[in-house]
């Protein structure tokens, strides 16, 4: 028994390093084969939707876990996996994706991007909402925090692609579809753009109906702006349709004699009641100012600039707000252009001849009364007559050679005594002034033509 233990204890050590390299030899060759049951069980779910899919191979045993969007799926994944060749048992750890109760999906755009929240029934989906939304807004952020749910209505991925077709029109909102209902809110980008997703929502989907819709129009506004430097009159914005459009330029090009028009208005639906007598009115007291701004935003109107002179300033913040439909409101922000300085006769009789070849006073025909679109060219007269306070002017007026002499040499002197009125309401002194009325007798042009006619038709202020 002793000489067996004596042997025994002369092999017994050689076996470690047989056992180590038999165990090394199993691992080594265990480890190709779970990785190509692990390659071949992924390849079988190929086809299946899934998501958060984790495989484990243990020898020949696979554990799947993974979430199932529907309780089919679940099963198909588990059977594709159990029928991959050389996997001996499936562990089945697979589970259904949550359900969402209620299904709730949205989309929301602020200033800088647009974001999509809540619920999406399958990833597919989700990245195809995902790449819709960046269509539309193409160059801005979008920011996908969507979860996957189940519970998704019918029809779904239709509706909510239509409503992110409407995103592009708005300049921020939200728009949520809580189960089969259409929730929306916030500013169009433009006018027309509340009326354009009107329209689109219309064409939902079956099932699908507009629990609200308060997404808002954009303030309507028309701008325009008086540079002296440049000697323009710039219009921006919208005005209600093509015969406005002309009024309001027609209008504009008889106040502005000194400027020229630039015209970028442009046609749209949303303007307030009232919106061609307002604007007309505002362009009215633009037209008196050296330089100045109009903003006309909805029924708020807001004119600020330098007005000629005291007297004019003050006309214009307390007169204007008369000419304006109800229920307008009138914010001016008027100040006075600082004095230019004295001239002498020969000065001031150039200044005035020069306005006077610029623009034309105006009257009613037949009338003596003044045209209110001759503010602009009046109130540059006086800033004239102020500055050469000692001279004497006489107001000469002139007629076509239309009708009989003496009515016409009648209405040239009520004319022009209408001129004086109106520089002695403005402050300048009675005393410096004559009425004199030549009727047609001294005409600048023939009286065969309009043209003609309207270069006779005429004030002149002549320094003596």
């Amino acid at each position: 028994m002793q000489k067996l233990f004596r042997w025994a204890s002369k092999w017994w050590p050689g076996l470690i390093p047989l056992a180590v390299m038999w165990g090394f030899a199993a691992w080594n060759n265990t480890l190709p084969v779970e990785a190509d049951l692990s390659a071949r069980s992924a390849a079988a779910l190929k086809d299946t939707v899934l998501d958060k899919t984790r495989i484990t191979v243990d020898g020949r045993d696979v554990s799947l876990a993974a979430e199932a969007f529907s309780e089919e799926g679940r099963r198909d994944a588990v059977i594709a996996v159990e029928t991959v060749p050389g996997v001996r048992l499936v562990d089945d750890r697979t589970r259904l994706v949550p359900e969402a109760k209620p299904f709730v999906w949205n989309a929301e755009r602020d200033v800088v991007r647009v974001t999509l929240s809540g619920s999406a029934p399958l990833p597919s989906m989700r990245a195809r909402l995902t790449e819709a939304a960046r269509k539309e807004v193409a160059g801005v952020e979008v920011a996908d925090q969507m979860g996957l749910a189940r519970g998704a209505p019918p029809r779904f991925e239709a509706a909510a692609t239509l409503l992110l077709d409407q995103i592009g029109k708005l300049k921020d909102g939200k728009i949520t579809i809580t189960d089969t209902k259409v929730n929306l809110s916030g500013m169009a980008r433009e006018l027309g753009g509340r009326e354009a997703i009107a329209a689109a929502l219309k064409n939902l989907p079956e099932g699908f109906s507009i629990a609200a819709n308060d997404v808002k129009a954009p303030p309507y506004i028309f701008q325009a702006y008086k540079d002296p430097v440049a000697a323009t009159v710039t219009m921006t914005g919208y005005v209600p349709d093509n015969a406005v459009h002309a009024a309001i330029a027609t209008s504009a090009s008889r106040k502005f004699f000194n400027e020229k028009v630039v015209d970028n208005l442009k046609a749209s639906i949303g303007a307030p009641g009232s919106f061609n007598t307002a604007v007309v009115a505002a362009l009215g007291a633009l037209s008196r100012l050296s330089t100045g701004t109009l903003v006309v935003s909805d029924r708020e109107v807001k004119l600020s600039g330098d007005a000629l002179y005291e007297g004019a300033a003050n006309d214009i913040r307390a007169g204007l707000g008369k000419d304006f439909p109800k229920n307008w409101q009138y914010k001016p922000e008027i100040t006075v252009k600082p004095a230019a300085g004295p001239v002498d006769g020969t000065v001031c009789q150039q200044l005035f001849s020069d306005l006077l070849n610029k623009g034309k006073i105006r009257f009613a025909a037949k009338r003596a009364d003044i045209d209110p679109d001759s503010a602009g060219i009046l109130d540059h007269l006086i800033e004239t007559a102020l500055r050469c306070p000692n001279v004497n002017i006489e107001i000469a007026g002139h007629t076509d050679a239309d009708g009989e002499d003496g009515f016409n040499r009648a209405l040239s002197e009520k004319r022009a005594q209408a001129v004086i009125d109106y520089l002695i309401k403005a402050g300048l002194p009675a005393s410096r002034f004559t009425a004199v009325g030549h009727g047609s007798t001294q005409p600048l042009a023939g009286n065969d033509t309009d043209e003609g006619k309207a270069q006779n038709r005429r004030i002149e202020f002549l320094v003596r």
